[in-house]
């Protein structure tokens, strides 16, 4: 008998001579004559609703006749009628002692079936109750175990009769887990539980390959160490974890060895990367269960809990390992038998997207009218093409109209200075070397006008929130500065390089005669040689505005603001943003060259078409005028820091008074500036609280030079943590030592400033690029709040006056409406956030609680996803998994962030993102905001491309640029 759900009774019958008809329960059909005694067996099966179904008919000995065997503790006696005999208690054998009825005619046979169908039912209703009542007391006792035991009154065989209820309690739910299993659609769970799973194909014949080639590398003497193990099957991150998983093999195979052979370990690989459930399962548990014993104990579920923390590199969860332990073995284990077997741990495994029901992604039940980019019908190739073009001008017409008017200026400029000087008498000897370099030359003063206006940023700001910004896209200001400054770059090689060799060498080797017709009323007499047209005026401001611009080019491109090229000290300082920074700064330099140059000109000599200065003018004026608004604005801004704390992934936060006069959006943001760390370096740094907050936060990570050292003077301010409270350096107004002084600037406009266009947001964020978006976030809630308490306000002053007009009757018309606030266009928010350490998630654990709490519409989604955890489905994250749905199942906290928000692993499938963004808002305007990588940019970009082709859902993707 197998587990309690079914009880089997087996009877035998008395002598049937030939054949007789069906009666009753059933008889054996076709039976043959015979001169002898026959015996029927007949198998009955007691179902769960106390009916009777038959489960076979065979052909018995007379040694068996009439047994009836019923698995029963108490053993249920009771007399058979018709003589049939008594049913043998479970305790006890049964001699061979059952009557033989014998009856000649199919009549008696019958009437026997009849009786014996009804003394079956009866007897397998008895103990279906009897079973029921031993069920509910076994439940009264299980949940009074604990007082129980503390009692210590039981006797021995009370403590056994416990033991054995909880061992039947066991066997009962191992049952309905099977059952569960069988009817759940569990495929998706059974995928998981993978040890290879970095890209590799399991179980190919590739993946094979390279497994054999590292152990052609790692082997020594034709056998693999147990210390190579892991790499040799891509496990280099995990080392402890694949010691274990080689441990356990070896155990499956009774040998304890340090070294294996190749064939050993060709089937090591066939077991860890089978495709079957149960097999990775098995070795799953053979690694917990060091002992052999098929038992899995709390302290082992400890060790394991250590190492997968280990090896995804979450040293909290190593810290809390007991208390998931005991955790697990509670729900595991509520017999409190003090162990836990391997189907327990399957039906987790089964059960853990039951308990995974928080922030879940959206429903996949509308994915049916989803975008499917690959199942479309085919058009042309020209019917594509026009729809590429199409789609790019919608997108990036402002860009385009933007760039091709600067591209025709200057076009026009050269035209005008080449056919200017084509007429002048120095073509006659300099030709078109003279005419390039003076035509480079006139968008040289162009350029250098403009490179300015994309850095006045009040400006920008300014104009963004205007019609203006309808036709400029002003969150490119960074890039068209960075295009004007390659335009820059080419105005100067040929500038330069026509003058020094072509111009200068021309006009040194000219015949005094052509000297004397064509360029002696402007070099003057006597011809000047090379070296005098270097040394003028003209030559050494240039060549001083060229070594300056080279070094100041040179120091912001990515390699050097970056800090990407290493130099031996003391060279480093070249490197980083404080050298992009100062470098910068020599453009003053290069500006009072430029005019000067301008003035001394060799062929121009009326002072109102010496034009450089009319160029640069106003730029320098807007430029120099923002400057100095920033140098007063800062004194005036005068704030007073509330808070410093520095979370883990060196992340300095800074809580400050906000100034009366400080008005902003979430989004924008601000320059800070330390005195104490340089009294000259302003450097932008997103809001983090939203515009309704009475202070100012910003999140500072530590990427450079500035940035580490102004963690430097604040962590020194700083008190070291109390017992009882986090591990954090913390300073408030309370705080004995004296804070650094803090200057800031702003706001200034940024993209995700206009989110509150769109109809839904799709906020990404890398590492410290979710800044931006806490604010937002932070404003949303606001809103909500807000929202509902309007609501609330206006229901309750409509109720009022509707009391007032039934008593005095007045007319509808004259009743004054509350005034209400503009409605926000924004619906949903999906927040995603991505960071490879685990103490990241400190750095905003309040607002994401905050927002949990309070969004109780489900207006805002939020994601977070840790990418130094193996992906879900690993094997190396799978308890981790575990732990985690169940802690947030009963406590509502994720093990991972420590807040209510789910925390997934590895990197997300922005496609998948967008296809199910696609299906819930079909035809929404989605605004996609991103601050990060560069590299995700170019992905996310391409992915809203791509969909806003194929429907009629449209992403507008914007990136955040400083």
């Amino acid at each position: 008998m197998k587990g309690l759900a079914k009880h089997e009774r087996r009877w035998a019958s008395d002598t049937v001579p030939g054949k007789f008809p069906a009666s009753g329960v059933t008889s054996p059909a076709g039976t043959e004559s015979s001169s002898g005694e026959e015996l029927v067996e007949v198998t009955l099966d007691l179902q769960d609703d106390d009916t009777i179904v038959l489960r076979s008919v065979e052909p018995a000995t007379a040694a068996s006749a009439l047994v009836i065997s019923i698995d029963d503790e108490d053993g249920g006696g009771g007399g058979g009628s018709s003589g049939a005999g008594t049913p043998c208690s479970a305790s006890a054998s049964c001699p061979s002692r059952s009557p033989m009825m014998r009856r000649s005619s199919s009549s008696l046979f019958r009437q026997f079936s009849q009786e014996l169908k009804a003394e079956a039912v009866a007897k397998a209703r008895q103990f279906s109750q009897e079973l029921k009542a031993e069920l509910r007391r076994f439940s009264w006792s299980h949940s009074h175990a604990s007082r129980v035991l503390s009692a210590s009154t039981s006797s021995a065989g009370q403590n056994a009769g416990g033991f054995d209820m909880a061992l039947t309690a066991r066997a009962l739910r191992k049952q309905r887990a099977q059952l569960d299993r069988n009817r759940s659609g569990a495929q998706k769970a059974l995928r998981g539980l993978r040890f290879i799973s970095n890209g590799k194909t399991t179980g190919n014949v590739d993946a094979w390959n390279e497994v054999q080639a590292s152990f052609d590398k790692l082997a020594k003497d034709g056998y693999l160490f147990r210390q190579d193990f892991a790499q040799c099957i891509g496990m280099r991150d995990s080392k402890e974890f694949a010691l274990e998983l080689f441990d356990a093999l070896g155990r499956r195979r009774r040998m304890t060895v340090d070294k294996i052979s190749k064939d050993e370990l060709y089937e090591f690989w066939s077991q860890i990367t089978d495709q079957s459930f149960d097999s990775r399962l098995q070795i799953f548990f053979d690694m917990v269960d060091k002992n052999e014993d098929g038992r899995i104990t709390e302290e082992e579920v400890k060790e394991i809990i250590m190492l997968s923390a280990s090896a995804n590199r979450l040293s909290r969860l190593k810290e809390q390992a007991e208390e998931y332990a005991a955790l697990i073995m509670e729900e595991l284990d509520p017999e409190r038998l003090g162990y836990i077997e391997l189907w327990q741990l399957e039906t987790l495994l089964l059960q853990k997207d039951t308990y995974l029901n928080y922030s879940q992604a959206l429903s996949y039940t509308s994915q049916a009218l989803s975008q499917n980019l690959q199942g479309l019908r085919r058009r042309s190739p020209i019917r594509r093409l026009s729809t590429k073009c199409l789609y790019y001008l919608e997108e990036n017409w402002r860009r385009i109209w933007v760039v091709m008017l600067w591209i025709m200026i200057m076009i026009g400029l050269f035209t005008w200075k080449f056919l200017q000087y084509r007429q002048k008498a120095a073509f006659q000897v300099m030709g078109y070397c003279l005419l390039t370099a003076k035509g480079a030359a006139e968008t040289l003063k162009l350029n250098m006008a403009l490179i300015l206006l994309p850095v006045c940023r009040n400006t920008i700001t300014w104009l963004r929130s205007t019609k203006v910004g309808l036709f400029i896209p002003f969150d490119d200001n960074i890039n068209f500065h960075k295009t004007i400054a390659a335009a820059i770059v080419v105005g100067v090689i040929l500038h330069v390089g026509d003058h020094l060799a072509c111009d200068f060498v021309r006009l040194e080797h000219t015949s005094t005669s052509d000297y004397t017709r064509y360029l002696k009323d402007d070099f003057g007499n006597p011809k000047p040689t090379y070296f005098d047209l270097v040394k003028g005026p003209e030559g050494v401001t240039g060549i001083l505005m060229v070594i300056l611009m080279a070094v100041a080019f040179t120091l912001a491109t990515r390699w050097f603001r970056r800090s990407l090229v290493k130099f031996p000290k003391p060279f480093d300082r070249l490197t980083g943003f404080n050298a992009f920074w100062y470098s910068h700064h020599l453009f003053v330099l290069v500006y009072i060259l430029l005019i000067i140059h301008g003035v001394f000109l060799y062929l121009v000599h009326l002072w109102y078409r010496k034009t450089t200065w009319m160029y640069l003018a106003v730029p320098v004026l807007l430029y120099a005028g923002e400057r100095t608004l920033r140098f007063f604005r800062s004194g005036m801004y005068t704030v007073r820091l509330l808070k410093v704390a520095i979370y883990p992934g060196n992340v300095l936060t800074l809580k400050m008074s906000k100034p009366p006069q400080f008005k902003y959006k979430s989004g924008q943001y601000m320059f800070v500036q330390c005195p104490a760390v340089s009294p000259f370096e302003w450097h932008p740094f997103s809001i983090t609280s939203a515009p309704g907050d009475d202070y100012l936060s910003v999140h500072i990570r530590q990427l450079g030079d500035w940035t580490r050292e102004l963690k430097r003077v604040f962590a020194e301010a700083c008190e070291p943590p109390v017992a009882g409270k986090s591990g954090l350096l913390r300073a408030d107004e309370t705080t004995k030592k004296s804070l650094p002084k803090l200057c800031i600037d702003g706001p200034y406009g940024a993209p995700a400033q206009d989110y509150k266009k769109y109809d839904v947001l799709l906020l990404v964020g890398l590492g410290i690029g979710a800044t931006p978006f806490i604010s937002i976030l932070k404003d949303l809630i606001n809103n909500i709040v807000r929202s509902e308490e309007q609501a609330d306000s206006v229901t309750d002053i409509s109720r009022n006056s509707d009391l007032s007009i039934g008593s005095v009757d007045s007319p509808g018309p004259n009743r004054v409406s509350p005034r209400r606030r503009k409605t926000l266009k924004t619906t949903n928010a999906y927040f995603y956030w991505v960071t490879r350490e685990q103490g990241s998630f400190d750095w905003f654990k309040g607002v994401m609680n905050e927002v949990a709490e309070l969004d109780q519409r489900g207006v805002i989604e939020m994601h977070n996803y840790l990418t130094s955890v193996y992906e879900e489905g690993d094997a190396r994250s799978a308890l981790i998994t575990m732990v985690q749905a169940l802690n947030h199942a009963k406590n509502g906290v994720d093990i991972v962030s420590g807040t209510r928000v789910r925390t997934h692993f590895a990197r997300p499938n922005w496609k998948k993102a967008l296809t199910k963004l696609c299906s819930k808002h079909n035809g929404a305007r989605i605004g996609v905001f991103y601050c990060g990588a560069p590299v995700l940019a170019k992905e996310l970009s391409k992915l809203c491309y791509e969909f806003n082709q194929k429907g009629p859902t449209k992403f507008d993707f914007h990136k955040e640029h400083f």
